[in-house]
């Protein structure tokens, strides 16, 4: 019995290295980009943030400012990193996602402001699993230390 072992050649190594780069191409919208940040840019981060246990509860207010990390946030430093690790933390949820009705609590926030240079007015809530996992992301901006 005879076997055939298959022979890679250059020119089909390379036409395989094209077919997987492409393969990571895509065209799904990912959303706006979240800016560029620069020296001039990061000292543009602004923001005001209410939080309340309920619609109608008693607000808690911070500022919050980022490199340096200050402001009146308890956590500045912790909720600037949070910040700095998404592409865009103040994105709204897409308005075709499809998300689990699992009610997370009443509490809502608002942050507005300048967020690398680019303003925000944005609020949440913990009302569906998208805007439960939008809070989580923020959990160092948005929630009271313990």
């Amino acid at each position: 019995m005879r076997y055939r072992t298959p022979l890679a050649t250059t020119a089909g190594l390379g036409a395989l290295a094209v077919t997987f780069a492409l393969a990571g191409c895509g065209t799904e919208d990912d959303g706006p980009a979240a800016p560029a940040l620069s020296p001039s840019s990061a000292a543009q981060t602004r923001l005001d943030i209410e939080v309340r246990p309920s619609a109608k509860g008693a607000p808690t207010t911070w500022t919050l400012t980022c490199d340096p990390a200050g402001g009146s946030h308890p956590r500045a430093e912790a909720a600037c990193q949070a910040l700095a690790k998404l592409k865009n933390p103040f994105a709204p949820v897409a308005k075709d996602a499809i998300c689990t009705e699992i009610y997370g609590g009443p509490n809502v926030a608002s942050v507005s402001g300048t967020w690398r240079g680019t303003r925000i007015d944005t609020d949440f809530s913990r009302s569906n699993g998208c805007e439960i996992s939008r809070w989580e992301q923020l959990t160092p901006l948005l929630d009271k230390p313990a």
